[in-house]
């Protein structure tokens, strides 16, 4: 969620209906991919926690069971790279070994970001620089980065070989960046081809530690701020994108479920336009219950019937949208980021400030135990 970035069922019968549709959806084969084939894994609905992640102890314990306990398989985490590589070669992984420990004691997957190089392997001018977050000067250093965490993190990984007593849930997809179709997440200007680069770098590094890891793209918004989706997806595989991810990440950001689906739909013909299907995972999306005036803040009960519709007919058209996954922004309110302004996105959370639920929770809970999906 940048901070710049600012029914299809009805009545009283919607979650039985939905019920039906998708246990008649339960079986069959889809074009989405691998992975959309597989069904409805555990990991299927997801949660953006930044706030859990930030606070470890007792506040994080408390607030992983409730997410766990909400419905969620798992959590998208930035895994930022300024933080973890201090010095050229020199890596610090305490604070992140501290949540992938806590997600796998209660049995949450986590889906890192690959972002924010350090200074020394910026992009970004020595003068002049604007605001934001500038891609590496070599995209293959991303790479690297990202072998170094699968090396720790994923399948045989050294954490888990230290930690035999956790579940073992290693990391087997990777995302590859955040919004590089936004200015403030490309200050240079966004580059479809700069991107597709970075992408292409990335993922042949990673998978010659894991051949079998899940390459995402950036999850990409439809925003009138930066490069509008469709032309940037258009303009990514006119750059040598197909083949370089194995899926398609969305940010499908919109005021309702069906402009929501109608988001995903349109990237989708655009990959099929190039002769590829990859599998979509909507790695952000939500609406904000208040907060500054947005096309996006519906209220406390707008939201709550937002999450219920729009994620139920996510998951029952999953198999046409080749849908791998669906991840809501946010777990909880907050406060402007240090220096910045408020905006919707800081309103999207399942929890008000204070921690209290607000109604979205408990819709968001009918639609887990709607789709029924198994333990990890």
């Amino acid at each position: 969620m940048s901070q710049p970035l600012r029914g299809l069922f009805a009545g009283a019968g919607t979650l039985a209906l939905c019920l039906g549709v998708l246990a008649l959806a339960a079986g069959g084969e889809d074009d989405g991919g691998r992975r959309a084939q597989d069904g409805l894994g555990p990991e299927f609905l997801g949660l953006v926690a930044e706030d859990a992640f930030g606070k470890p102890g007792r506040y994080r314990r408390v607030n992983l069971r409730r997410l766990r306990a909400a419905g969620a398989g798992l959590v998208r985490q930035t895994f930022d790279w300024a933080r973890i590589e201090r010095r050229p070669g020199r890596y610090r992984f305490r604070f992140y070994d501290g949540y992938v420990a806590a997600l796998a004691q209660n049995r949450l997957r986590v889906l890192p970001i690959l972002f924010n190089p350090p200074r020394f392997r910026s992009s970004a001018p020595p003068r002049g620089r604007r605001r934001g977050t500038y891609p590496p000067r070599r995209p293959a250093d991303l790479g690297r980065f990202g072998a170094v965490l699968a090396r720790r993190y994923g399948p045989g990984g050294s954490f888990w070989r230290r930690r035999p007593e956790l579940p073992p849930l290693p990391v087997r997809a990777w995302q590859v960046w955040n919004e590089p179709n936004l200015s403030v997440y490309w200050p240079s200007g966004p580059s479809a081809a700069g991107y597709v680069r970075l992408l292409r770098a990335t993922g042949q590094v990673i998978k010659r530690v894991d051949p079998g890891a899940e390459i995402l793209t950036a999850g990409m918004p439809d925003s009138e701020l930066g490069v509008p989706l469709r032309a940037y997806l258009r303009r990514m595989y006119r750059a040598g994108a197909k083949g370089t991810f194995d899926t398609l990440a969305i940010n499908p950001f919109a005021k309702s479920a069906e402009g929501v689906l109608a988001v995903i739909q349109g990237a989708r013909r655009i990959a099929a336009a190039h002769g590829d299907r990859p599998p979509v995972w909507v790695t952000e999306l939500g609406w904000a219950s208040g907060g500054p005036p947005s096309d996006f803040r519906v209220g406390e009960r707008g939201q709550a019937r937002l999450v219920e519709r729009t994620l139920l007919a996510l998951a029952r058209r999953r198999r046409e949208l080749g849908l791998r996954g669906v991840v809501y922004f946010n777990w909880r309110d907050s406060l402007p980021y240090r220096g910045g302004r408020d905006f919707f996105g800081l309103h999207t959370g399942l929890l008000r400030r204070d921690g209290s639920p607000k109604p979205a929770l408990p819709s968001y809970r009918r639609v887990a135990n709607a789709l029924k999906l198994p333990p990890q």
